[in-house]
């Protein structure tokens, strides 16, 4: 649905082009580590899309969870170096950015699913 669309291939492609943003993670001194950004994010934007569509079949959301997980299996793949490590500034910026563009491709699949 999500996760096999030319929508999020086309998202990874982008996400790896950026890769080098996640070259000099911390890896001390801070509360929260890129899994826990991502995670967080991830979570929270499942949270958004299911409070605006409260009448989504329970299938339905139990598919998008699935495909939150892969969202989170495939970042922790790509991020395997800096996933553990502290973000900086600019690398919970641009994931902000790629967890929304992700979110987007979420509203799509409702839409497509409804109609």
């Amino acid at each position: 649905m999500v996760v096999e669309s030319e929508g999020y291939h086309a998202l990874i492609e982008y996400f790896t082009e950026h890769l080098s943003l996640f070259e000099n993670a911390e890896t001390e001194g801070c509360n929260e580590t890129v899994e826990d950004v991502v995670t967080d994010m991830i979570a929270t934007n499942l949270m958004t899309v299911f409070s605006q569509n409260p009448d989504l079949e329970a299938d339905f959301r139990f598919k998008l969870m699935q495909e939150a997980d892969a969202v989170m299996e495939d970042l922790n793949e790509v991020l395997a170096g800096a996933w553990n490590r502290c973000p900086t500034n600019e690398q919970v910026r641009f994931l902000e950015d790629y967890v929304g563009l992700v979110k987007n491709l979420f509203d799509s699949a409702i839409s497509q699913n409804a109609s």
